[in-house]
């Protein structure tokens, strides 16, 4: 593309520019800026209290609590997130503090990044902030840490490979 854009460019002829060129440029970006200015701007509290950040909090609509959570059983809960994009899953998960997420591998990539609380698997401890990238090389055991719910944002290109013969079989109901 680079190559095809070069030649492009090449191929145009050079066009002459007016003497007052930026000023007149200049003068359209002061007049944009002030009409942004009249615009009545939306105001976004940093709310220190939230657990999803902005804009995630705004694009649910809400934060944690206001939340329509899923039972997945075991006492964790999910909230599907629309991604718009055929085979990738979006997810805010809640496992109770001290729960284990039952053990699995991954038929793709999995992104984690941890909202809240905490949790341990094979590969370590992640707290809040921290961020895990899992691919099918992964067969892991992921278990919330005592103190605190662990709520996660997990992104997903593929099904889970789940261990237990059981929690294969609900699979599909629950949308995991």
């Amino acid at each position: 593309m680079e190559s095809v854009g070069g030649s492009l460019l090449e191929s145009i002829e050079p066009e002459s520019m007016p003497e007052n060129a930026f000023e007149r440029l200049f003068d359209r970006l002061v007049g944009a800026a002030e009409k942004m200015d009249e615009l009545p701007h939306e105001v976004v509290r940093n709310d220190s209290k939230a657990v999803l950040p902005q804009p995630l909090r705004g694009y649910l609509g809400s934060d944690i609590d206001g939340l329509n959570w899923k039972r997945l059983g075991l006492g964790a809960y999910q909230v599907l997130i629309p991604t718009g994009q055929e085979g990738v899953t979006a997810r805010l998960l809640r496992i109770p503090e001290g729960r284990a997420v039952p053990e699995h591998s991954h038929g793709g990539l999995e992104l984690t990044l941890l909202l809240a609380g905490a949790f341990s698997d094979s590969t370590g401890l992640y707290g809040r902030g921290d961020f895990q990238e899992a691919d099918e090389d992964l067969r892991h055991h992921p278990r919330a840490a005592p103190g605190e719910d662990c709520i996660c944002l997990a992104i997903t290109d593929a099904p889970l490979q789940f261990s237990s013969l059981a929690v294969r079989m609900v699979q599909p109901w629950l949308h995991i």
